[in-house]
């Protein structure tokens, strides 16, 4: 396979998953809002830097600084397209990759991808406000749900789908870290501090129900939500497929069948032990921020062995 057709299939792999977790993120931070007492502050800045669009944000909305409105957030998320890592901006890029693979993957995932291209086109502004916008997310989300349907059951296991699972791995592997990033820099700020045990759970729930892990969480933990238990579910839980664990463990198992590099399956491994040996309990009583930073750079560190060993021509 041409190198330049395995970057584009990783790469389309990504952009699908990333806009359907941005798409998730937007919709459970509304949602969460929207059910709060009057004694607690939603923050939205949190979820610009979960995206790692802090300084691409500072310059489209000067104004906002660290109070930034829920309308600058969510159009600056979903539609703004001055920002390349928006919802549009991921379905943007997936589609114009697709363009030009489109011999290689089923005329169905073209279709489906271009749907969701015209539906947010169509649709976007309206639904930035409150009464439409979970109708938008949910009909996005159903729509990059039904391309990883079409990817799973459609196409050949050859090396092209071994560089449409890696990457798709990737990709939710570094985007749970960073929701769960957002989630422990304080979504929801009390008004006092007797309300503040209260709403650390609301928050972790919301962490949870981002990443459709929280019915997963109540089956195999069976407790109530706290920081330590979800943080041990989403990172080193072997079973659940949105876990940073499960994902980069598939890594490992998708590796044998694409061309030997044994520089990628180090680099895989390095960031694998980081996971297994993280302590949830003490990352739970301090700060988790510095140790998903630690995570994420180990994410690039890795993209970068696999663009080395795989994409450079």
């Amino acid at each position: 396979m041409l190198s330049r057709v395995a970057d584009n299939l990783y790469w389309f792999s990504r952009y699908i998953r990333r806009a359907e977790n941005t798409a998730r993120l937007v919709g459970v931070s509304g949602q969460l809002q929207l059910d709060l007492p009057r004694s607690a502050r939603f923050a939205w800045r949190p979820l610009v830097e979960t995206v790692g669009a802090a300084d691409a944000f500072a310059k489209l909305y000067p104004d906002s600084a660290d109070s930034a409105s829920e309308a600058d957030v969510v159009r600056f998320l979903l539609v703004d397209p001055g920002n390349p890592l928006s919802l549009r901006g991921s379905v943007r890029n997936a589609r114009e990759i697709l363009r030009t693979i489109r011999d290689t993957l089923p005329q169905e995932v073209w279709e489906a991808v271009n749907d969701i291209h015209l539906y947010i086109d169509e649709h976007g502004e309206r639904g930035l406000g409150r009464r439409y916008r979970l109708d938008f997310i949910n009909h996005v989300i159903d729509g990059c749900l039904r391309v990883s349907g079409l990817l799973t059951a459609n196409v050949s296991r050859d090396v092209g789908y071994q560089f449409l699972r890696l990457g798709t791995a990737l990709e939710q592997a570094d985007m749970t870290t960073r929701i769960i990033d957002a989630g422990s820099s304080g979504l929801l700020r009390a008004r006092s501090g007797e309300d503040e045990e209260a709403f650390r759970a609301m928050q972790w729930m919301s962490v949870l129900r981002s990443l459709a892990a929280y019915q997963m969480y109540r089956r195999h933990v069976r407790q109530r939500v706290t920081p330590e238990l979800a943080l041990r579910f989403l990172l080193q839980n072997d079973q659940f497929p949105r876990s940073v664990l499960f994902c980069l463990s598939r890594g490992i198992t998708i590796l044998p069948s694409m061309p030997s590099r044994d520089a990628v399956g180090a680099s895989l491994k390095r960031v694998l032990d980081l996971v297994r040996k993280a302590d949830p309990v003490k990352l739970a009583k301090g700060d988790p921020r510095p140790f998903m930073d630690q995570l994420q750079r180990g994410f690039g560190s890795l993209h970068d062995t696999i663009h080395e060993a795989y994409f450079r021509t």
